[in-house]
């Protein structure tokens, strides 16, 4: 019988929420099974007195924000070590990313996701479900697929939630990290994407549950222009270039439905100006099988 599958956790902070992140952290500590190994990552700021090595606690401290990809990628990091003949690996199986005001409602969601990898080779990322801690709600937004009216419903989709997921190490080492310089949005599509096209399966768990107080992404100031801008970089980088500008299109006809303020319709522009005029990254778009694949499981990446 094999061994059990090894957990570690990334948790990113700014700092500003303590008490969410202790009762994260406890809540973790909290799971059956072997204990999950846990790195919390400082974006910007000092985070005296929380690493615990004897409850498996790690911390590192960066001197500015990298975003939010770019702190998780300084996580991923921090679970490679250096294999016998000289080449990175893993220490852990499994990634968990956690938002840091996020808690693990039941103490068996590890064990469900070791059971989920386990139990299917190749499926590479787990999208767990969040819900309100109040009302128990989850917002259509935080169902990864287009019929997104049943959040109870379980199911194989294509993309993931970023601050509530499980990725096997081996789809890191196969595709690549997260892509920091998209700093906020979209960049856990431009994994998902990746991952597909390598051939690995996305399932959206609804009995994984994450508690999460129901909030709105425009909160976040740079919201409007860097969704815009990832956008384009998402296609660019991503797709077969007949595609680019169809699914670069369907969001602009999208967001102009919408009717937002005339500051969020400036800064959006602003953003998707940027997206065509500033370096995306390394172009590897993905090939027409996976297009196929993906419009196969109900979402075809033209929206």
């Amino acid at each position: 019988m094999s061994a059990p599958l090894r957990l570690g956790a990334v948790i990113i902070t700014m700092g500003n929420r303590p008490d969410e992140l202790k009762a994260l952290l406890d809540s973790v500590a909290r799971q059956d099974g072997a204990p999950v190994e846990v790195v919390v990552v400082g974006q910007g700021v000092r985070l005296p007195g929380l690493a615990d090595p004897a409850a498996g606690v790690r911390t590192v401290e960066l001197p500015e924000n990298l975003g939010i990809p770019g702190g998780r990628n300084v996580g991923i990091e921090a679970f490679r070590g250096a294999g016998a003949n000289g080449s990175d690996t893993f220490d852990v199986d499994v990634l968990l990313f956690l938002d840091d005001d996020g808690l693990l409602e039941r103490t068996d969601t590890a064990e469900l996701c070791r059971q989920a990898f386990t139990e299917d080779p190749e499926l590479g990322i787990v999208s767990f479900r969040i819900a309100d801690p109040q009302s128990g709600e989850t917002q259509r937004r935080h169902v990864p697929r287009l019929r997104a009216s049943d959040p109870m419903r379980s199911s194989r989709v294509t993309t993931f939630l970023g601050g509530a997921n499980a990725v096997r190490t081996k789809v890191f080492e196969q595709v690549g990290d997260l892509p920091g310089q998209f700093f906020y949005a979209h960049e856990e599509t431009d994994l998902a994407w990746r991952a597909l096209d390598a051939g690995w399966l996305i399932d959206y768990r609804a009995d994984m549950v994450l508690l999460h107080p129901a909030t709105a992404p425009s909160r976040h100031a740079v919201y409007h222009r860097m969704v815009a801008r990832n956008r384009v970089w998402l296609a660019r980088r991503n797709l077969p270039a007949p595609l680019v500008p169809v699914y670069v299109g369907v969001w602009l006809l999208l967001t102009l439905l919408r009717k937002p303020s005339g500051p969020a319709l400036k800064a959006w522009f602003g953003g998707f100006k940027e997206g065509w005029t500033t370096s995306c990254g390394p172009r590897r778009p993905m090939r027409w099988r996976t297009v196929w694949r993906l419009t196969r499981l109900g979402r075809p990446p033209v929206i």
